[in-house]
C-alpha cells in the first residue's frame, strides 16, 4: 500500500527486453532504496512493481515489468534517461500525509489542458471508458503515483481538473508534462466499491 506522497525523482538508466516482460534498471542517487530488499513493494509512477535485483556494485535496482501491465501505463514508453516518480511501500506507524493507493493502475487518462497560475499549474485530463463516474468533487486520483485531489468534474465530457502546487511540481515528474500526455491514474476502491455496489441494487 501507498500513500501517494511520492518521495521524489530516480531516473532509468537500462531497459532490458525478455519474453513477456522488460526489466527497468533505475538509479538509487537519492537513497531511496539503501534498505530496499529482493520482493519489495515500490511504486514507480504509481505503478506497483516488485524488487527482483539489487545491484549494491553499481548503486540500481531492478524492476521486472510484464506485457499485460506495460499495455494499461505509460511505462511502456519509458526510455533510458528518464525521470521517474519513487514511493517506498507506508510503513505501519508511519504518518499518512496522501490517501490509500494499491498502484493497481486502471489505465491511462490524457491530459488536454495545462495553466501555469504563477508558480502552480492548473491541469484538465480526459478519464477514459466510462470510469469518470468513480470521480467527485473533492475526491481524490492516483495520478502518476500522486495523491491529488479532484477539483473538477464534468461528466458530460469525461474530464476532471486537479491543481499542483510548487512542492509537488519540484518532486515530480508532473513540471515536464505537457499537453497530450498521458498519465497512470487509479481509482479509489471505497469508491469504486460504493458505486458498483449501488448500480447493481438500482439495476435489480
Amino acid at each position: 500500500m501507498y500513500t501517494g506522497i511520492v518521495q521524489g525523482l530516480e531516473k532509468v538508466v537500462e531497459i532490458k527486453k525478455a519474453d513477456g516482460f522488460i526489466t527497468i534498471i533505475v538509479s538509487n542517487h537519492n537513497h531511496f532504496f539503501n534498505d530496499v530488499f529482493i520482493g519489495a513493494s515500490v511504486a514507480i509512477n504509481g505503478v506497483c512493481l516488485t524488487v527482483t535485483t539489487i545491484d549494491t556494485e553499481r548503486n540500481q535496482i531492478h524492476f521486472d515489468i510484464s506485457d499485460v501491465t506495460l499495455a494499461l501505463t505509460t511505462l511502456k514508453a519509458l526510455k533510458v534517461g528518464d525521470d521517474v516518480n519513487v514511493e517506498r511501500s507506508a510503513k505501519v506507524g508511519s504518518e499518512n500525509g496522501g490517501h490509500n493507493l494499491y498502484g493497481h493502475i486502471e489505465g491511462t487518462a490524457t491530459i488536454k489542458t495545462l495553466e501555469r497560475r504563477g508558480e502552480t499549474f492548473h491541469i484538465d485530463l480526459i478519464i477514459p471508458n466510462g470510469n469518470i463516474k468513480y470521480f467527485f468533487l473533492k475526491g481524490f486520483i492516483g495520478l502518476n503515483g500522486c495523491s491529488l485531489t479532484v477539483n473538477r468534474v464534468d461528466r458530460s465530457t469525461q474530464e476532471i481538473s486537479i491543481d499542483l502546487i510548487p512542492e509537488t511540481l519540484r518532486l515530480t515528474t508532473w513540471k515536464d508534462t505537457k499537453v497530450g500526455d498521458e498519465v497512470n491514474y487509479e481509482i479509489d476502491q471505497t469508491t469504486r466499491t460504493l458505486v458498483d455496489t449501488l448500480e447493481n441494487i438500482h439495476q435489480r
